[in-house]
């Protein structure tokens, strides 16, 4: 009986055999291109890839059931290996092998499976892998390497000792991240090396462009539209080169000076942002900017820079980079920077500092704001005396404070609010960061997915107050918020019940702190779900599609919800 299982389980194997190396193959590469894919999207910074793990889809990579189940199967098999060199008789060994052979057998179905999963996501594009770059490519040669390595020596070294086979292959697949971020990290030297002679290239060549006028743009929110409103000013008279979206970093901002920046251009809007102390710095050091807008400061990536304090350092290290004849231009309605700059001890080299506020009188300031669906208007005054209205056809008064700094920095070169009123009007809805949808069945849209932070989120639940019907709003919990993570979620509840009828969260690692918020402001505990796949996610708004009826899509969202709302 125990012979004819053995050839049973035997002839399974044989079977799967083909299958078994076919879909391995797959299933390992799928993964192996995964966590480069992650890395990638941390931007190869060790505090934020950690960060991602605090975050529940994150958790769930390290934390799931098919992992333990794999480490389960890796010390059943240790055991086995151990009993039978300590304990083996030879009267067992048709026992022993019956169960070593089910045991394979599982193994295989389970990597069948699994690879199956992979190959389904890819057709469905769910599958995720990294943008094909100078440093990704040797990142994936060398891991296909190692894997046909490992393959090989298993190969040779076991040959049909399937039970050896399948441990290796266990043991490759639960260390696979470790393994992952090991070569990555075994390739940072050389990255960091290639970086700083990028960087030193582009300090050369900003070098040699003495008239350029650099403006930088910095902050935790506000920065990228900011940046867009100024391009859109400063082109009508100048000829302004500004760096693309996401180009925020030491090596895009390099990368743009070496492959753009030419001899016609005369203004230079560079955004900078950091995830620590030193890299805003390091950004003025290549581009040398003369004028600092310094947009405003929340607790966004707390968890990298440590503290409030250092982000607050952090952001100011564009405007104590400014030379003496420079020009600092700041947000006073921000806690933060109003508190810094009231500082009596705290002194700034940069003799010209223009402060801005949408709240009161300073340097320059607005009055008369007005907002309806599609636009905003508003009056701007100057302590020297000039005024003019403004008007801009850009979602949420928020983009007021935005445009005002902006407007500051125009007119601290030379163009006059006259001028700048005329070219204000032609900005365009899309660069305001906040886009007005139409799905496919007639529902409203507030597509707010470039957003990842505490006030962008405030602020666009504040413009849906501008639409008298129902309204919703569909996010993720944010990230990288460390230790204030759970009041500022609660936060957010408590505005997202003073104005949706109902609210679903995409992620769960903060749904509790938002549900309380909510909650405690007197909204429906019933209208307050999460909910992460994209089907049932429709399913709920659907009935949202009044001809003043909202739904707001804030935050990193996930594309399949995105596009399944929009088709919807």
């Amino acid at each position: 009986m125990v012979s004819n299982y053995y050839l049973f389980f035997k002839f399974l194997i044989y079977v799967f055999d083909f299958f078994l190396y076919y879909r391995l193959a797959h299933c390992h590469l799928k993964k192996y291109l995964f966590w480069i894919y992650l890395w990638q999207l941390k931007e190869y910074h060790i505090g934020r890839f950690l960060a991602h793990f605090q975050a529940e889809k994150g958790r769930k990579l390290l934390v799931n059931k098919l992992l333990f189940f794999k480490i389960f199967l890796v010390c059943v098999f240790l055991f086995i290996f151990i009993f039978t060199l300590l304990f083996w008789e030879a009267e067992d060994s048709a026992t022993l092998s019956l169960i070593v052979l089910r045991l394979v057998a599982l193994s295989a179905v389970v990597y069948f499976f699994e690879a199956a999963w992979a190959v389904k996501n890819l057709f469905q594009k769910k599958f995720k892998s990294p943008v094909l770059t100078i440093k990704t490519a040797p990142l994936i040669i060398l891991g296909i390497l190692l894997e046909a390595a490992f393959a090989l020596f298993l190969l040779k070294g076991v040959g049909d000792n399937y039970p050896l086979f399948i441990l290796g292959l266990l043991l490759f697949d639960v260390f696979i991240p470790l393994i992952i971020s090991s070569v990555v990290l075994l390739f940072q030297p050389l990255a960091v090396l290639r970086k700083k002679q990028i960087i030193s290239r582009a300090k050369r060549k900003r070098r040699r462009f003495k008239d350029l006028i650099v403006i930088g743009v910095t902050g935790s929110y506000g920065k990228t539209s900011t940046k867009e409103f100024l391009a859109t000013i400063l082109s009508q008279k100048f000829n302004v080169l500004k760096t693309k979206e996401h180009e925020n970093s030491e090596i895009g901002i390099s990368r743009c000076i070496l492959s753009e920046l030419n001899p016609e251009h005369e203004v230079f809007i560079v955004e900078m942002g950091a995830y620590n102390k030193g890299g805003i710095k390091l950004l003025c050091d290549i581009t040398r900017p003369k004028i600092g807008i310094l947009t405003g400061i929340n607790e966004q990536h707390l968890a990298t820079f440590g503290s409030q304090d250092n982000i607050i350092k952090a952001k100011f290290e564009l405007i104590e980079s400014l030379p003496v004849d420079g020009t600092a231009i700041l947000n006073c309605d921000n806690r933060y920077i109003r508190a810094r700059v009231q500082d009596p001890d705290y002194k700034l080299k940069v003799e010209n500092q223009i402060l801005y506020s949408t709240q009161e009188k300073i340097d320059i300031w607005t009055e008369d704001i007005s907002a309806d669906k599609d636009s905003i208007s508003f009056d701007v005054f100057s302590k020297q005396g000039e005024s003019a209205n403004f008007s801009a056809d850009v979602l949420g008064v928020y983009n007021v404070s935005n445009i005002l700094a902006a407007i500051s920095a125009a007119k601290e070169i030379g163009m006059d609010f006259e001028e700048i009123a005329r070219t204000v009007k032609k900005i365009e809805s899309n660069q305001g960061a906040m886009v007005l949808k139409k799905s496919k069945s007639g529902m409203n849209i507030i597509d707010f997915t470039y957003s990842a932070n505490s006030d962008g989120v405030i602020s666009a639940l504040e413009y849906l107050k501008l639409w008298p019907g129902r309204r919703a709003i569909v996010m993720p919990c944010l990230i990288e918020l460390d230790m204030a993570s759970r009041s500022v979620h609660e936060r957010i509840g408590e505005k997202i019940a003073e104005v949706c009828e109902l609210a679903i969260i995409t992620t769960k690692e903060c749904f509790k702190d938002i549900k309380k918020g909510a909650t405690e402001n007197k909204m429906d505990q019933d209208n307050m779900v999460f909910e992460e796949y994209p089907e049932k996610i429709l399913e709920r708004v659907r009935g949202f599609n009044g001809e003043n009826d909202i739904i707001l899509l804030e935050g990193r969202i996930v594309k399949e919800i995105t596009d399944a709302l929009l088709k919807g």
